[in-house]
């Protein structure tokens, strides 16, 4: 028996209007962009929908509780609670999964969506911490 089988899905209303907006976004303008016209597209389409969001914005990294001076930026992070980051790649790497565990890591959020419009259907992963 799984013990997560009983548990409620994480932010499950606001991760699935996310992904609704991303599926949107991948329907208008289809694979081949840079991740950055995707990331713009988002922006507008999150806006629309009436999503709060934040775009690009910089994680502070601390190591033993001394603040460093690299930092991840993060796409998007919605409802001050969920990181969004993008991908425009044919397949997507267990190193871009990483990559959203560690910006969990580094702000205490639970939820994270990796998000990938560079293939011909959108892929999405929730990523949880």
């Amino acid at each position: 028996m799984n013990l997560l089988e009983n548990q409620p899905l994480l932010y499950k209303e606001e991760s699935y209007k996310i992904i609704g907006a991303c599926m949107e976004v991948h329907k208008t303008l289809g694979c081949g962009f840079l991740e950055a016209v995707y990331q713009e597209a988002l922006a507008i389409e999150f806006a629309k929908q009436n999503i709060p969001f934040e775009k690009e914005v910089r994680l502070n990294i601390q190591y033993k509780g001394t603040p460093l001076s690299k930092e991840y930026i993060a796409d998007f992070i919605c409802h001050e609670s969920i990181i969004i980051e993008l991908k425009a790649l044919s397949k997507p790497s267990g190193e871009h999964t990483a990559q959203v565990l560690n910006y969990l890591k580094a702000t205490g959020f639970q939820l994270g969506l990796l998000v990938n419009f560079g293939s011909s259907s959108l892929q999405y992963k929730r990523v949880v911490l």
